[in-house]
């Protein structure tokens, strides 16, 4: 018998359609769409592009997949990552400050 072929592997610059989403794990749909935010977010927050992406991979599928069709959306989103980063980040200064 021969084996099945391997699904496709979706290629950067190819669109995220349902199917290929559909056809994928949880995990690899996540993989999937963090290969695809991680550009987007690293052209305008180089240095904080990994942290942020890791963060909105915490959100649903379905809210990613309009980010990624949304630049003001996703703007809006890594804006929001930025303002949650530095509050944790003064109040671990505060914090190492305060012993």
């Amino acid at each position: 018998a021969v084996p099945p072929p391997p699904p496709p592997v979706p290629q950067p610059n190819e669109s995220l359609t349902p199917s290929a989403l559909a056809s994928a794990s949880p995990e690899m749909q996540k993989n999937m769409i963090g290969e695809r935010l991680y550009p987007l977010i690293h052209s305008s927050q180089p240095d904080l592009a990994g942290k942020i992406t890791g963060m909105l991979l915490e959100m649903d599928n379905s809210e990613l997949l309009h980010l990624l069709e949304s630049p003001d959306a996703l703007n809006a989103k890594i804006q929001e990552a930025l303002q949650v980063l530095e509050a944790h980040n003064a109040a671990q200064a505060q914090a190492a400050g305060g012993e």
